[in-house]
């Protein structure tokens, strides 16, 4: 049987990550709950690798209530120290209290845009970017796009947002597609919200 052409940051790499590469990442998200996991867990990867992040996935879905944003939203002083203790998570406390500030804004988003898919996606004209990338190398950490989502939602109050945190999470979401031409995951993508 002959091995799929994948992504090259998808190669030789532990099993959790290929499934992260061939079920999830540059697949198009609405879902409101979905969005703001991967956003938390995006800000928490801040300095740390992807793989870091997958791994504690499970764990930060007990810890934070399966990404319930009202919930964490109202969050406390005691519930932070919990989390401060909790070995399974990135156990950073500047990352746990930007967790709970984003919470509440995103509920504040919500409320504006009816949802934040509608928020986010308005930033691509609602259809993902599809890029045509022959090498990792040709792939950016930013974009135009990136930036001004970054700097919006700093001036609506969230934090860990920056540009490369944002193009990370519109590629993670779907509103890019960045799998490499090669890769079978590129069409089969973008087959799939034709």
């Amino acid at each position: 049987m002959t091995e799929k052409a994948r992504c090259l940051w998808a190669t030789d790499v532990p099993d959790i990550y290929i499934r992260y590469h061939d079920v999830e990442w540059g697949v198009p998200v609405y879902n409101d709950r979905i969005l703001f996991e991967f956003l938390i867990l995006e800000g928490f990867q801040a300095g740390l690798s992807w793989l870091t992040v997958l791994k504690k996935r499970e764990y930060f879905r007990m810890a934070f209530d399966d990404f319930d944003v009202y919930k964490i939203s109202q969050y406390d002083e005691n519930k932070i120290s919990e989390l401060i203790q909790n070995a399974g998570i990135i156990r950073n406390k500047q990352k746990i209290n930007a967790a709970i500030t984003n919470a509440r804004a995103f509920l504040d988003l919500q409320a504006a845009f009816d949802s934040f898919s509608n928020y986010m996606w308005r930033f691509v004209d609602s259809s993902p970017i599809v890029n045509h990338w022959k090498s990792d190398q040709e792939v950016p950490a930013t974009s135009s796009i990136s930036d001004q989502l970054s700097k919006d939602l700093y001036s609506r109050g969230f934090k860990f947002v920056g540009s490369t945190i944002m193009y990370a999470h519109m590629q993670a979401v779907g509103m890019v597609n960045d799998h490499l031409i090669h890769c079978f995951r590129h069409q089969e993508i973008i087959e799939g919200y034709k």
